[in-house]
């Protein structure tokens, strides 16, 4: 099989990135950064004049110095640089158990030597242990670093060569014993950020189990696992659950849930994992009582309230969604361990002949913010990510059921508003103080549910600074006169108005101890029912109204575009040229779509950018259709090109295409699959690439794989 091309980043200084490796050490939090390959060369024509290069690879074996030093004899072997030649090479790879950097220094013609380094610059004798380790932490390094199909990771970190971890049976075994030896030891891995405090069961090596098994389709393999984990320690039922339903195995999993909850009736991680097999079958209001058992067990996890408010928002409790999801405990997003790397004195991202193909060969950075309007650039909710983007997530999927206005009404009757805050404020108090309301402070109101003590402290992050919404903003399209977004009757139904939303009062103001309490206004009668809005999720408001009205000033151009006259037919034109847009206008107005939960549209714009050029995200946002429209071929089509656009970025993995291979194989068979891929009309070194993926699925005898 072609191996990817190899990208260098040149130094200015030998040995620098090595240092700054060294220097970020002690900063490292969780997995760390993909492994760093340094290389030293020295041309031809002078023996003592070295310069430096490296990359950062994913994937390969680290069960052994060995197997490192054998991929950098492979990099000598395979160089086409006729001018120079590797003289010697450093293979770093971090050990995120014992917070060791091992590392392997190969001499050429001869000579390796292993040792590691710790986080203060010490050097240290490696150990076999420390090789276990390594492996299995290498191997939750490839799939947390693995691109989900988007290209949005290949793009955060170039120069990364992208290995697949597990390319057979045998390297699974080895795994799989590598994670049940090190399974008590995952919670010092940490967690993804949606967690706030790693466990036995949420950590990043449950997380990596658990990708793996759902990416290759081992159900029974993780079922082994999870059995003989599960007779030391019952708290990894809920991992054996989740595994049994993943595999189709929904009966043994309902048994197995029913027995482990009267063992542990308050272990969060048994009662979400149940709440939501009800969820997926429809059953919300059993799904509900459990939701809630969840949150009363874990109050600080973000986790079990946003899964008691999607239930909410699936039995159209609207209100009670909004306070649950104005419950959530929010946690600052920590990205993963990135490498930090000195400035480049030039970067080589050379491309390998048999990956080669015009429709997806372009520059990955080559898109321009200058043609991109100003309006487009400016919606924040595009860098959510975490617990915000889940919790904005759900905001968006609420409007998208009931409207804007009827959102806005909702949220001033459970919220107090800031305007009648100050209205009720500046007047005579009218109402006596009653035990209840002495008792009870607004923002601490209980939710409806029979469940009056979930009180939890939430952070105070600030998602965005608010914007001056006081002019309107130009149309998205700079030629177009400015409008205040509302829309005439030739667009969709409910969108005739975007209103901007009133902000809510801020607890500080409600809480502010600089004012002498007022004998006026012991009781605020008008709000005893209300609560406080975080300011978090006040800001969520106003980032979703400029969502909206961005939306639908693109919407409303878009239909006064297709309503023109053709002059030739004297009929509308529904493929009107006047409302032209750039490729990555396109595919900021699909995302925007995408998140406002308007699919339709956001494939309709996913396709006009594909129409001008490659763009992995949008092809991805298509294949996706296609496969919920079950149209095999349309999607088959799609996946030759995200992963030759893979291949040409020097990744080889991605457990998001590996996955929908797999399921293309599972109902259509492996044969009409190949069969499909070969009578396309594109270079047979292209169509090789996706067969590798099809190989692999027979290697791991996936169903179908057979016929």
């Amino acid at each position: 099989m072609v191996a990817p091309a190899l990208p260098e980043v040149l130094e200015e200084t030998t040995d620098t990135a090595i240092e700054c490796r060294n220097e970020a050490l002690a900063n490292l939090r969780e997995l760390g950064p993909p492994d760093l390959v340094h290389l030293k060369k020295q041309t031809n024509k002078s023996s003592t004049r070295q310069t430096g290069s490296y990359h950062h690879v994913t994937g390969i074996d680290a069960s052994s110095s060995a197997s490192l030093a054998a991929y950098i004899n492979t990099l000598t072997q395979s160089s086409s640089d006729r001018v120079s030649k590797i003289v010697s090479g450093t293979y770093c790879c971090y050990n995120a158990f014992s917070r060791l950097d091992m590392r392997v220094e190969v001499k050429i013609p001869g000579g390796v030597e292993s040792y590691c380094i710790d986080d203060r610059g010490d050097k240290r004798v490696d150990a076999d242990s420390l090789w276990l380790e390594t492996f299995l932490c290498a191997v939750l390094r490839a799939y947390a670093y693995a691109d989900d199909g988007g290209g949005d990771i290949i793009k955060k970190i170039p120069a990364v060569r992208r290995f697949d971890p597990i390319i057979n049976t045998e390297v699974e075994h080895k795994f799989l014993d590598a994670a049940e030896r090190l399974f008590y030891k995952g919670w010092q891995l940490g967690s993804d950020p949606e967690i706030q405090v790693p466990n036995l069961v949420s950590n990043h090596l449950t997380t990596g189990l658990l990708n793996y098994i759902n990416t290759t389709g081992r159900y029974a393999s993780g079922e082994n696992l999870f059995e003989k984990l599960r007779t030391r320690d019952p708290e990894v039922s809920s991992l054996l659950a989740r595994v049994l339903i993943n595999g189709d195995e929904e009966v043994k999993a309902v048994r197995l849930l029913r027995e482990a909850i009267i063992e542990l009736p308050v272990d969060y991680s048994l009662l979400d994992c149940q709440a939501t097999f009800l969820q997926n079958k429809g059953n919300l209001e059993w799904a509900l009582p459990l939701a809630i058992r969840a949150v009363k067990a874990a109050p600080s996890e973000f986790g079990t309230w946003s899964k008691l408010a999607e239930i909410y928002v699936g039995l159209e409790n609207w209100d009670q969604a909004l306070l649950t999801l104005n419950s959530c405990p929010m946690f600052t997003y920590q990205d993963k361990d990135a490498p930090r790397m000195p400035e480049p004195v030039n970067v080589l991202l050379p491309t390998h002949p048999d990956t080669r193909f015009d429709e997806i060969d372009h520059d990955m950075a080559g898109s321009d913010t200058e043609l991109v309007h100003p309006s487009l650039l400016k919606l924040n909710a595009a860098s959510y990510k975490g617990t915000f983007l889940k919790a904005y997530s759900l905001l968006t999927d609420i409007t998208a059921k009931i409207g804007w206005d009827q959102l806005l009404r909702i949220r001033s009757q459970v919220f107090v508003m800031e305007e009648e805050y100050r209205s009720e404020k500046s007047q005579p108090g009218t109402g006596r103080t009653t035990a209840r309301t002495t008792e009870r402070n607004p923002s601490l109101t209980a939710l409806h549910a029979p469940s009056p003590d979930m009180r939890h402290e939430t952070g105070s992050d600030d998602t965005g600074e608010e914007q001056d919404d006081s002019a309107s903003l130009p149309t998205p399209h700079a030629k177009e006169e400015e409008t205040n977004g509302s829309v005439d009757g030739s667009t969709l139904a409910g969108e005739s108005s975007i209103e901007k939303p009133e902000h809510t009062v801020a607890s500080e103001e409600v809480k502010s101890g600089n004012e002498d309490p007022d004998p006026n206004h012991t009781n605020y009668t008008h709000f005893q029912n209300k609560r406080l809005c975080e300011r978090w999720l006040d800001n969520l408001f106003m980032v979703l109204y400029e969502d909206l009205r961005v939306y639908t000033i693109w919407r409303t151009d878009m239909a006064r575009a297709k309503a023109t006259i053709d002059p030739a037919t004297n009929t509308p034109n529904p493929t009107n040229t006047m409302y032209s847009r750039s490729a990555d206008e396109w595919e900021i107005l699909g995302e925007l779509a995408e998140r406002l939960h308007h699919f339709p549209e956001a494939i309709e714009a996913y396709q006009n950018c594909l129409r001008m050029r490659f763009s992995p995200k949008a092809m991805m946002a298509v294949v996706r259709m296609f496969e919920e429209e079950k149209k095999t071929e349309s999607v088959l089509q799609g996946m030759i090109r995200l992963i030759a656009w893979q291949y040409r970025w020097y990744s080889e993995f991605s457990p998001a295409l590996l996955r929908i291979i797999r399921k293309l194989i599972e109902t259509e068979g492996a044969v009409k699959v190949r069969s499909i891929v070969q009578a396309t009309s594109l270079p047979q070194s292209v169509l090789d690439l996706t067969h590798r993926y099809v190989e692999l699925c027979a290697a791991f005898r996936s169903s179908g794989s057979d016929g």
